[in-house]
């Protein structure tokens, strides 16, 4: 079973990421949770989101405390404590940022991946919401789901034009990362 913590703050589709990608695995045939922790429910607040993914059964009903992977849709939080508590050893990090890579991980003294994910979405979508990018980037990155349920999982959310540029998206932040990064992590994650 692999864990994912998502972090974000209010209004920026965090838990609708979580389910989103729940409902990416669902489609790829494997078994799914998806569930937030909300402090002070206000725009702008920090939310935790989780989500579990795997072959067989879930029957663990609690936060994600050792998360595999950690999706962070606010880099602000990067400064907030305990963040990466829990994060596995070689654990992956994705942060939306306009840094690369290399300055967001000299910055904070793990190895991150970067993606200006809130710019790809105001490119592609219109709206400054970076869920979509991440994911993508996400599945790239590790493989754990195909694309094709991700696309299949937007279409079941959304419809007509905005689903088409969400699809755009999708194909742009696939492409933003390097493809099965980190891969063997998520299978020592999954075993």
């Amino acid at each position: 079973m692999i864990e994912i913590r998502i972090h974000g703050r209010g209004g920026q589709g965090n838990v609708v990421a979580a389910y989103l990608l729940a409902t990416a695995a669902f489609e790829a045939g494997l078994y799914c949770q998806a569930f937030p922790a909300f402090g002070a429910e206000r725009r702008g607040a920090p939310v935790v989101a989780f989500v579990r993914i795997g072959k067989q059964k879930i029957l663990r009903r609690n936060e994600v405390k050792e998360p595999a992977f950690l999706i962070i849709q606010d880099p602000t939080l990067l400064h907030e404590k305990g963040l990466t508590t829990g994060l596995m050893k070689g654990g992956g990090i994705l942060v939306n940022t306009k840094l690369t890579s290399g300055d967001i991980s000299a910055a904070h003294g793990e190895e991150m991946i970067a993606l200006p994910a809130t710019g790809m979405a105001v490119e592609a979508v219109g709206r400054p919401v970076p869920n979509v990018a991440l994911l993508s980037a996400f599945l790239s990155l590790t493989g754990i789901v195909p694309h094709t349920a991700l696309r299949k999982a937007l279409s079941g959310r959304f419809k007509g034009e905005v689903l088409d540029k969400n699809l755009n998206l999708v194909e742009m932040a696939a492409k933003a990362v390097d493809k099965g990064l980190w891969k063997e992590v998520a299978h020592a994650a999954s075993a």
